[in-house]
């Protein structure tokens, strides 16, 4: 099968009156559909229970986006036997039947491009860009593992040779997986973790997020639409702890792909180091974890562009971004003009509700409005406020934009995960302090240096211990293909989404070597 080279998604351009009227419109539609209800999908049929939960605007934290029904543990083992089955005949369907079934679902989601970012924009609280590139994200990944399984596929894998034998190394699934993505990038997470571990030929029992379920059933349309076969995706939202831990725990469940928060990576980690009764293997976890990620102002750079990749970075989807610029590690030398002027530029950001495509939204739930507000107060206590630091007027979870500076690199709001539209700024006494302040904390995902030294870049490369490194822009934006994304450390198990060794995650080597027998040359006709 001969397919284009992959290149990545563009994302949509709205300074175009166009795009916007397309997005407006599709949220139009989507709210003549707001408040239905969903069931759970196993092997392709519907189930309801006895309970259910709502998914909310984050914008309107009233207004109810959908209703799901609600997992249980006796429908964990329901989905898992169910895709354990359907593996036995998943697994042997030709490597590029798989991939074209997500090339298809690529293109339907071309299709359905507005009405994916109309849900997004209600239900995760992104504006009109924000939501977009998520989905832009979801579609490079759907291309770019598609044409990587074709490639595994049909290569050859160079093997040393040995006289008598002929050897052949193949990469084979691994079995049933299960899918816990995040909600801060609702669809594009989703959909690469889950068309990873589908497109090597396992079978998926998806968990969504509880706060962003509709993505997750989007996706199941989509690849029901591509020519999906029923049962290699089922849909099982539901609690965490009722949902989540036991298919963690199910012993028939061969992997656990998870995208969250280092408590509940940790707590999945451990879980699926037990092996249960009638388990056969050592689960294999992957896991991007977040970060507490540093950009680094050198005194030799362009500070005008130094300011605005920091403030794009930090308040960008509300500092809502495992990416995201928490820490603003600044020379001495130039410590106070870039306060003053990242003052400036933070008191300019618009915010209110996403659905007004405003550069900064709504916080996700009401749980991270709590979270981010008590760190907050944390910060007060431990340095000085610069701007924000209080909620903002809305009927969402608004919290204004919010700088500390003089942060001691060892405080709280310095080494924690906050996970919202918070900014630390420490003070430097020169380059080597600010590489040794960058790599203090426990977190190693992604981080960006601003200088015009080219000696100082080349030691950045070498001593900051960092999965995503960037210079001279902004330490968010990974893009499929270009930036394999993942971290060190306790930011996960630096799985490198998006890159060409991502989808041996979802496989395992099998040697075949076969004693060869030397024949009898024939000598040359005349």
């Amino acid at each position: 099968m001969r397919v284009k080279p992959f290149v990545n998604e563009p994302i949509m351009d709205f300074t175009k009156q166009s795009n916007v009227d397309k997005q407006k419109k599709a949220l139009e539609q989507i709210r003549k559909k707001l408040g239905k209800t969903y069931e759970i999908v196993i092997g392709g049929k519907k189930i309801k229970t006895e309970n259910t939960f709502n998914s909310y605007n984050p914008s309107n934290k009233s207004e109810v986006v959908a209703t799901f029904y609600k997992g249980t543990a006796d429908l964990v083992n329901k989905a898992v036997e169910t895709a354990a089955k359907k593996f036995d005949e998943w697994k042997n369907v030709d490597p590029e039947d798989r991939a074209k079934i997500l090339f298809a679902a690529a293109a339907a989601a071309r299709r359905r491009r507005f009405e994916i970012n109309a849900y997004m924009i209600l239900e995760a609280g992104k504006n009109y860009t924000e939501a977009d590139a998520d989905t832009a994200e979801a579609i490079d990944f759907l291309e770019f593992y598609g044409r990587e399984m074709i490639r595994y596929a049909t290569e050859k894998h160079p093997l040393t040779p040995i006289p008598g034998e002929k050897n052949e190394l193949i990469y084979i699934p691994l079995g049933v997986g299960v899918v816990i993505p995040p909600w801060n990038f609702p669809f594009a997470i989703l959909v690469g973790m889950s068309s990873a571990a589908i497109v090597t030929g396992n079978t998926v029992v998806l968990k969504p997020s509880s706060d962003t379920p509709m993505m997750g059933r989007l996706f199941y349309e989509i690849m029901e639409e591509a020519g999906l076969p029923a049962g290699v995706l089922n849909f099982l939202p539901g609690s965490g702890g009722e949902v989540g831990d036991t298919l963690v725990a199910h012993p028939k469940v061969r992997f656990i792909a998870f995208t969250g928060s280092m408590e509940v990576g940790i707590h999945i980690n451990e879980l699926a180091a037990k092996v249960q009764p009638g388990q056969i293997w050592l689960k294999r976890v992957v896991a991007e974890m977040g970060g507490k990620d540093s950009i680094i102002i050198d005194e030799n750079t362009d500070l005008d562009e130094a300011v605005k990749g920091v403030i794009q970075a930090a308040f960008s989807y509300q500092g809502q971004k495992c990416s995201a610029c928490s820490r603003a590690i600044v020379d001495k030398s130039l410590y106070k003009e870039f306060v003053t002027k990242l003052k400036d530029e933070v008191e300019k950001i618009q915010q209110g509700p996403a659905e007004e495509n405003h550069y900064m939204g709504p916080v996700a739930s009401p749980s991270a409005e709590k979270g981010i507000l008590e760190y907050i107060e944390v910060g007060k206590n431990e340095s000085k406020l610069l701007v924000g630091g209080e909620k903002a007027e809305g009927d969402g979870y608004y919290i204004k934009p919010t700088v500390f500076v003089d942060v001691d690199p060892m405080a709280r709001i310095s080494q924690e995960e906050i996970f919202g539209p918070v900014l630390a700024v420490i003070k430097s006494k020169n380059f080597d302090e600010s590489l040794k302040i960058a790599n203090n904390t426990k977190f190693g995902l992604t981080g960006a240096v601003y200088t015009k030294d080219r000696k100082k870049l080349e030691k950045a490369k070498n001593e900051l211990l960092i999965g995503n490194l960037y210079f001279n822009r902004k330490c968010t934006g990974a893009l499929v293909g270009g930036h394999p994304f993942g971290g060190f450390n306790m930011s996960g198990t630096d799985s490198k989404a998006g890159g060409r060794d991502y989808l041996l995650l979802f496989m395992q080597a099998k040697l075949m070597s076969e004693k060869v027998t030397p024949g009898k040359t024939k000598k040359a006709g005349k």
